[in-house]
């Protein structure tokens, strides 16, 4: 039992010194989203830490094997829809990635669970879901009449 115990801690403490990528690439304001200023500030509350450059890294993004997990939520979420780069994304994926964010949103798996267990102030509210819900297709009417 003293050898599992020493040998999980050992483990534990190994993996603290394993690299992660855990930066904020630098923002062109020119390529960044911007729109109504309720809706940024939605946004910016529960969503940009993971769809944006202008991530938060908490405490526990530096500690294994928590670390893990919060690295790849960020890279998965930019890679899926960063605001940081919103003018840059070709128009097909976009129209896609909006649309299946109003299906997460309305799930309520966006934002994750297990971002907002950490980050209770990131839950969206009600009223917060319809604000960007509206936004998101007024965005998609606006991609589709292009």
């Amino acid at each position: 039992m003293k050898k599992t115990a020493a040998f999980i801690i050992l483990v534990l403490v190994a993996i603290q010194f394993i690299p992660l990528e855990r930066t904020n690439p630098k923002e062109n304001p020119k390529l960044a989203l911007h729109t109504d200023k309720k809706v940024m500030k939605i946004l910016q509350k529960s969503c940009y830490d993971c769809h944006s450059n202008n991530t938060r890294w908490s405490k526990y993004a530096y500690i294994a094997p928590l670390s893990f997990g919060v690295v790849s939520h960020v890279k998965d979420g930019r890679e899926a829809l960063n605001f940081s780069n919103y003018k840059n994304i070709p128009k097909d994926i976009k129209l896609a990635r909006l649309k299946r964010a109003i299906h997460m949103i309305r799930l309520g798996t966006m934002p994750l669970g297990s971002y907002t267990l950490f980050h209770h102030d990131a839950k969206l509210s009600s009223n917060e879901k319809k604000i960007v819900i509206k936004w998101l297709h007024q965005e998609i009417d606006k991609l589709e009449k292009e």
